[in-house]
């Protein structure tokens, strides 16, 4: 019996935290979990630790760690089964990174992830949550079509946004298919 059968048994029982900047080799680890996804997809998202696309990656996460922007979901074990990792572009909240381990896939977990970073982007201030991701991927651009957000033409991207995407299109397989999407919030009555 693995550490997640509590959460298999009970899929609902889960909580959310507050990531540390001890928790980053957490991240990497389920982030390589779920990036197999990719790989059976055809897309080979597996890069060298020293690349610099993972470099880059894991100094964002560090620095929303050690800002108190990333959430980490538990399992009722008490295992991190998924995080949510938090940044600002161009002014707005950008959703730096979403991932949840395979075997915790399909029971809300990212859906409680990405609402709680709504929830804090919402009460920060922000008019919009803005994020990036494949279009062509069934699990990727509509999961987040169904939660409200839309995807933006680059011609509405800010300069921040853009240098985003055109970085992740450098390094990334399937670069045409990368796409910024935002939802944006109704102002506060």
């Amino acid at each position: 019996m693995n550490a997640l059968s509590p959460l298999l048994a009970l899929p609902r029982q889960f909580t959310l935290r507050v990531g540390t900047r001890e928790d980053l080799d957490t991240l990497v680890a389920i982030d390589r979990d779920a990036s197999e996804l990719f790989a059976r997809a055809g897309l080979d998202v597996e890069l060298a630790d020293q690349q610099e696309f993972v470099r880059a990656e894991r100094a964002r996460w560090l620095r929303s760690l050690v800002s108190g922007d990333t959430l980490l979901a538990l399992s009722s074990a008490g295992e991190p089964v998924g995080f949510a990792a938090a940044a600002t572009r161009d002014g707005e909240s950008y959703l730096d990174q979403l991932s949840v381990r395979q075997s915790a896939m399909g029971f809300g977990i990212g859906s409680a992830l990405l609402n709680a970073t709504e929830h804090n982007s919402r009460a920060g201030g922000a008019r919009s949550l803005w994020l990036t991701t494949y279009r062509h991927l069934s699990w990727n651009r509509p999961f987040y079509e169904r939660r409200g957000f839309a995807v933006v033409p680059e011609t509405q991207c800010g300069p921040e946004m853009l240098a985003e995407l055109e970085f992740e299109r450098r390094w990334l397989p399937a670069p045409d298919e990368r796409v910024a999407m935002r939802k944006s919030f109704p102002p506060n009555t």
